[in-house]
């Protein structure tokens, strides 16, 4: 690797100045791009403590051998630019949100003589509107197919249409009344280009003009007795109709916005979007990216903002975009695309009401997406072998870990100790061997001891089984590896435990959240995994699987902690009366200040109980 100093730039040198930078490698491929709003400072960042800088950062400075910059006028420009070059080089070392599938598109070739319908995946093209994205491209075929009965416009290729231009007959839509044939000249080309156009006004939103005009050329074809044509447009009024119920409504006011979400964690983030049109949802998208580099969320928002609009036409970037996090330099970015629009774009974060509400929506479907998008990871044969391979070279274990077990501890302030115990084999969680532990006396005195106790009581059941004549499958197996939540001292009260039992055929490490270190025992120094590595992906998944098995265990002990009252010590009153007394009073307040012949008419309770439990109340 190459050192800064070798090729710093001398800090006279570097403008002060809006710009665009990048860092090549010594094979003058670039490897970063960057914008700063004064270059100097950004670049001087780099290089007066390399040391100091983000792990990814750093290998990034030692990796480039040279750096280079373009000075611009201004910051709008800037991001333009970085930007440009982003999707020109494909650096390395840049953040790029991915798709988390492929989503289908309505199209519009409007720019077309003949403009026709169809649904793509494909990149877009000038002059043509898109509509979407749509979850399933069954959801979009059958959106499709009601549209043609309100708006019988084209669908077929070009070859089709010419093939039926020559033979002077019509496709089979043509004959089913799904295409209104400009092929043959049943309609005008201006007329078919209405027809368009109302296809693009409806999925924009104008809905409300169709529906009232189609009601009334309706009544007065039923007043002129012309039966035929009120059903042909009843008909298509119920088309139109199930298209709108297909669109969910967000906002009871005829908004257009996009509402963005974004939920991160330490090594991917998940981004969600809904277009909103006519305060309907009219398309959903998300991205998934893994977080390999120092951007915080506003850095985060202003890169997937500046991706979903770019090449995009000026009507499909809407006056009102949604956010959850105010991206970094605001005032740029809201420059630049509405410059894209060609009219004023405000970008902000909803704080009450329905839009905050939506805004909710869309970051519930970023968690979720970044739920399944592990999930999917994760059940991945290839990448499972990938990452237990990983943990035993980064670790130097003996054996590849097939099972390995994941120890948290959970309190509140000391309060309601307990523990969870999570079981990973071949790299998928095996929920039946999923165990809980409470913690009582000294060991719940700090998270050391707890951790000593759990280890010692798991593994010396699991020397029980080994000795009995009907092991318990429950605790009858060896992991590989044991990981525990935490730094160098859980990791030694482990390793303590496991060595009191007289069992040194299990590796202990520590994982720690904060920057993700991997401990080992007798070494003050932590293994760092790469950030990218399939084996951090899995130890982290561990983790945050025992740290939820414990949190949900941990808040139903509370729960029931805070639920226990003075009425569960008062003699003779038992668990169905004590209930019957709840259930007729609403709660303990309200029983204390009920008198003796209230509480003497819930059933159960004669008058000498009452007065019993009239008098614990007074004195509790």
């Amino acid at each position: 690797m190459a050192d800064p100093s070798s090729y710093r730039p001398a800090t006279g040198s570097i403008p002060t100045s809006p710009g665009v930078y990048k860092f090549r490698d010594p094979d003058r491929r670039v490897i970063y791009v960057g914008k700063a709003k004064n270059l100097r400072n950004r670049l001087n960042s780099y290089f007066s403590n390399p040391a100091g800088l983000h792990p990814r950062t750093s290998t990034m400075v030692h990796t480039a051998a040279s750096v280079e910059w373009t000075v611009v006028d201004t910051e709008v420009e800037a991001l333009q630019l970085e930007w440009t070059w982003i999707n020109e080089y494909n650096p390395r070392f840049n953040v790029m949100f991915r798709d988390d599938k492929s989503y289908p598109y309505l199209a519009i070739t409007m720019n077309d003589e003949v403009p026709r319908a169809f649904i793509t995946r494909g990149k877009r093209r000038k002059g043509v509107r898109y509509f979407g994205p749509f979850g399933q491209v069954w959801a979009i075929r059958e959106t499709l197919d009601l549209l043609l009965k309100a708006f019988p416009m084209r669908t077929c290729t070009p070859g089709v249409y010419r093939r039926a231009e020559r033979s002077g007959r019509p496709c089979l839509l043509g004959y089913i009344d799904k295409c209104s044939a400009p092929c043959v000249g049943s309609i005008s080309i201006e007329d078919h280009r209405e027809l368009a156009r109302g296809v693009v006004d409806f999925m924009s939103g104008s809905t409300g003009r169709f529906i009232s005009e189609r009601k009334k050329e309706m009544a007065e074809a039923a007043a002129e007795l012309d039966y035929e044509q009120a059903a042909r447009l009843r008909d298509e009024l119920t088309a139109l109709q199930k298209v709108l119920d297909k669109s969910a409504v967000v906002l009871s006011i005829s908004a257009d916005c996009d509402i963005f979400a974004l939920v991160t964690e330490e090594l991917e983030a998940s981004v969600q979007v809904f277009h909103v049109r006519g305060g309907r949802i009219r398309g959903q998208r998300g991205w998934i990216i893994e977080r390999s580099d120092d951007h915080g969320p506003a850095e985060l928002t202003t890169d997937y903002l500046r991706q979903a609009y770019t090449g995009l036409d000026a009507e499909a970037i809407p006056k009102e975009i949604l956010v959850d996090t105010v991206p970094s330099d605001l005032d740029s970015l809201e420059s630049w695309l509405s410059r894209q629009r060609g009219s004023k774009v405000t970008v902000r974060v909803p704080e009450r009401g329905e839009k905050r509400a939506a805004l909710e929506t869309v970051a519930k479907n970023a968690k979720e997406a970044l739920v399944q998008h592990k999930l999917k990871r994760s059940s991945d044969l290839t990448t499972r072998s990938t990452a237990l391979k990983e943990i035993q070279d980064h670790l130097g274990l003996p054996e590849a870990p097939l099972r390995i077990e994941c120890i948290d501890i959970s309190h509140t302030q000391g309060s309601n100790v307990v523990a969870s115990l999570v079981v990973f084999e071949d790299g998928l969680a095996k929920k039946r061997d999923y165990r809980h532990f409470a913690i009582h006396g000294e060991a719940a005195t700090d998270d050391t001891a707890s951790m000593y106790d759990v280890v010692s009581r798991r593994f010396s059941r699991y020397l029980e089984q080994m000795a009995s004549d009907e092991p318990d499958d429950r605790f009858g197996y060896r992991p590989s590896l044991l990981v525990v939540d935490g730094a160098g001292p859980q990791v030694a009260a482990a390793t303590r435990a496991l060595s009191d039992l007289g069992i040194v055929d299990i590796s202990v490490v520590g994982l720690a959240k904060r920057l993700e270190e991997v401990w080992v025992p007798d070494d003050p120094f932590p293994v760092i995994l790469p950030r990218n590595s399939e084996g951090l992906f899995l130890m982290q998944r561990l983790r945050d699987e025992a740290h939820r098995f414990a949190i949900t265990y941990h808040r139903s002990k509370r729960a029931k902690a805070m639920t226990s009252s003075v009425l569960d010590a008062i003699p003779g009153l038992g668990e169905s009366k004590r209930t019957a007394l709840l259930r007729h009073f609403g709660s303990v307040k309200k029983t204390r200040a009920a008198s003796i012949e209230e509480i003497t008419a819930v059933k159960g309770i004669g008058p000498a109980l009452a007065e019993k439990i009239a008098a614990a109340l007074r004195e509790g």
